[in-house]
């Protein structure tokens, strides 16, 4: 079952995720990979994730705040 996070419907998440930075969108898959693999890497792959966001939102300004806090707490359990 798809959830709603933070007032996103799965259509309205699976927009945010298509338009992300490749950067960002990388980070993320290999923290899902490293999560169903129990990569002994975990803590920097969530590290890495938490800093494409940050880049994202705040250097490059291609996320909102709110897509931010969608990803982190959707990604990093925040």
């Amino acid at each position: 079952m798809d959830e709603i996070i933070m007032g996103y419907t799965p259509e309205q998440q699976k927009i945010i995720e298509a338009k992300l930075p490749k950067y960002l969108k990388k980070d993320i898959d290999a923290l899902v990979e490293g999560e169903k693999n129990n990569s002994h890497l975990l803590d920097c792959l969530y590290d890495e994730v938490q800093g494409s966001i940050n880049i994202a939102q705040i250097n490059d300004n291609v996320i909102t705040e709110r897509e931010a806090d969608f990803l982190r707490r959707k990604y990093l359990g925040w």
